[in-house]
């Protein structure tokens, strides 16, 4: 397989190729791809060094699969040249995930409905993904009417400026302008602010979460509603989930069926103070579930507490298990192309 990973130099680039050598997808050429000020550097992947080209000479290579971290205008300009060659691309970036033509996947949910003609597929916002791979089984056993969602989300989420602007503050310096990822101070605070404020105030990450979360489950009717926040947390976003069944469940139950969950750590102890934290969840795959209790206040009401590894799972495992799948199930490669 010839694997591009576009954005290469970025804080999700640099993940992406830490989850396939630690997958071990199988590569027989590395494209590491990124802006022109990169073209020419070295990057390591898998013991070897490897030189960063330019997005025209990856396109001239035409590799099998495209792992796109490298924000959505670049996604919108270079994906269809890509896919033009043959190319199958996994975008990270916002770009094509609502268009109606393009699949949003996440494989623990929908990657039976990937073909081999789906050219540019779209993964998911970080903090859909953790969401959904929990919340799907549910919904399927009892039916979601409602969520209300808070999210606490980690510096990282931003990118390598954020985490400078974190770094610089934890150290007693004040940032300059140009070293401010946020409006604000993010060390020892929380910005209720999570990209930009859209017309009807709520921010475009909250409404990824609605309509993420719709596409994905395949159900416009679910209501849902969300605050989104940035915290100081080096890696990892948390997010407490309050959600209105249809029909009525029992906790024992709920918690059984995410057990059984690929995909999913059940880690529910109150009583030895054992739930889940951006702390356990760094560097893993997997999404942690705890807290799992019903809410009292409404019939079929159940609250969840959810954290994962935005970088892995919420990016870049997510792509890379989209792009085994596509592997598994010969929908790239030379077969493809023969």
């Amino acid at each position: 397989m010839k694997v591009a990973v576009v954005g290469v130099t970025g804080m999700v680039g640099q993940v992406m190729c830490k989850v396939l050598e630690e997958h071990k997808f199988p590569i027989s050429e590395f494209i590491p791809v990124a802006s022109e000020r990169s073209v020419g550097n070295q990057v390591e992947y898998a013991g070897k060094k490897y030189t960063i080209v330019s997005m025209d000479d990856a396109v001239a290579m035409a590799p099998d699969i495209a792992i796109f971290s490298a924000g959505g205008s670049t996604s919108l300009e270079w994906a269809p040249k890509f896919a033009e060659v043959g190319t199958t691309v996994i975008d990270n970036s916002s770009a094509w995930r609502m268009d109606p033509s393009k699949r949003l996947v996440v494989p623990e949910i929908n990657a039976d409905t990937l073909t081999k003609e789906d050219k540019i597929i779209a993964n998911p916002n970080c903090s859909t993904i953790q969401m959904v791979v929990a919340l799907a089984p549910l919904h399927k056993k009892y039916g979601i009417k409602r969520l209300v969602i808070s999210t606490y989300q980690s510096i990282t989420g931003t990118g390598m400026k954020a985490v400078k602007q974190y770094n610089l503050e934890k150290k007693g310096f004040d940032p300059k302008a140009e070293e401010m990822a946020y409006f604000y101070q993010i060390f020892e605070n929380c910005i209720p602010h999570c990209d930009s404020f859209l017309e009807n105030d709520y921010t475009k990450e909250e409404m990824k979460l609605v309509n993420e979360t719709r596409k994905i489950l395949g159900d416009q009717s679910i209501a849902i509603t969300s605050t989104t926040v940035r915290v100081p947390v080096d890696g990892g976003h948390s997010e407490s989930v309050n959600i209105e069944f249809e029909r009525p469940f029992e906790v024992a139950d709920v918690k059984k069926i995410l057990a059984e969950t690929p995909g999913v750590i059940v880690l529910d102890n109150p009583s030895k103070n054992e739930y889940p934290m951006p702390l356990l969840a760094k560097d893993k795959d997997e999404v942690f579930v705890g807290r799992i209790r019903r809410d009292e206040s409404i019939a079929n009401g159940l609250n969840l507490w959810i954290v994962a590894d935005n970088l892995r799972k919420g990016a870049a495992t997510n792509a890379v298990q989209i792009a085994s799948y596509l592997l598994a199930n010969k929908l790239v490669g030379q077969e493809v192309l023969a």
